[in-house]
């Protein structure tokens, strides 16, 4: 049986998100939280961290049922073109049970 998988991620927006209007930013996180659902992920938190990092001034913590859920996810985000909009940085990891 496949095991849910996490996923930490951290990310920076890039100038390209900030000449977005506010109209186009929320059309576009939207869209990202719609190919979170699709693809049967949930979010658990998202944070901000810019009181104490420059560089990764947001994270969170997602769970999908299954790694091809989690590709299912990342071919959604490449296909929004996600990229051009935030730098980001990603670990996944299945949950640690004592033994």
């Amino acid at each position: 049986m496949a095991q849910p998988i996490y996923k930490l991620y951290m990310f920076r927006n890039t100038e390209a998100w900030y000449q977005l209007s506010q109209d186009k930013q929320n059309e576009l996180l939207g869209k990202v939280n719609a190919a979170l659902e699709k693809a049967g992920g949930k979010r658990f938190i998202s944070c901000n961290s810019s009181w104490s990092s420059e560089q990764w001034p947001v994270y969170g913590v997602e769970q999908f049922p299954n790694i091809e859920a989690v590709q299912q996810h990342e071919k959604a985000l490449t296909d929004l073109n996600l990229s051009r909009y935030v730098v980001s940085k990603s670990m996944l990891g299945t949950e640690l049970t004592p033994s």
